[in-house]
C-alpha cells in the first residue's frame, strides 16, 4: 500500500510544513518586538501642545507651551485631545506598515492587529463654533 517513495514524500511535506510554521513564528516574534518598541509624537498646528505616545497609545510625554495659559480651558483640552489623536494616528500608521510588511496586507492576523491599534485611538474632539 505504501512504498518508500510515498513515505519520502510524506516526510518532505511534513518538513516543509514545519519549516513554514517555524518561519511564521519567527516573523511573528520579530513583529511583536517591533510593535512593542513603537512610539509616536505630534505637535499642534500652533506649536502649543506636543504629545508623545508609547506602543499602546498611552501618553508618555505632554508638553504645553507657556502661551497656552492665555487660551480658554476648553480650547486647551480640545487641543490636547486633538494632538493626542494625531500622535495615535501616527502610531497606527507605523503599526500598519510594520504589520503589513511582516504578515501581508491580506492576512487576517495583520488585519486584526491593525484593527486593535485603530480601536485604541482617542476620538477627535469636536470643534465648537464660536458665535460673534
Amino acid at each position: 500500500m505504501f512504498d518508500g517513495r510515498d513515505l519520502d514524500d510524506a516526510e518532505r511535506l511534513v518538513d516543509e510544513w514545519q519549516a513554514g510554521i517555524d518561519e511564521r513564528a519567527a516573523r511573528t516574534r520579530e513583529l511583536s518586538a517591533q510593535l512593542g518598541g513603537l512610539t509616536a509624537e505630534a505637535r499642534s498646528d500652533d506649536g502649543l501642545v506636543t504629545v508623545a505616545v508609547n506602543a499602546s497609545g498611552t501618553i508618555t510625554r505632554l508638553e504645553l507651551a507657556e502661551e497656552i495659559r492665555q487660551r480658554p480651558a476648553d480650547e486647551t483640552a480640545r487641543k490636547i485631545l486633538g494632538t493626542l489623536h494625531a500622535a495615535q494616528s501616527a502610531l497606527l500608521a507605523q503599526a500598519t506598515t510594520a504589520t503589513e510588511e511582516a504578515l501581508g496586507a491580506d492576512s487576517p492576523t495583520a488585519q486584526a492587529i491593525i484593527a486593535s491599534y485603530a480601536a485604541r485611538q482617542t476620538p477627535v474632539p469636536p470643534v465648537e463654533r464660536q458665535d460673534g
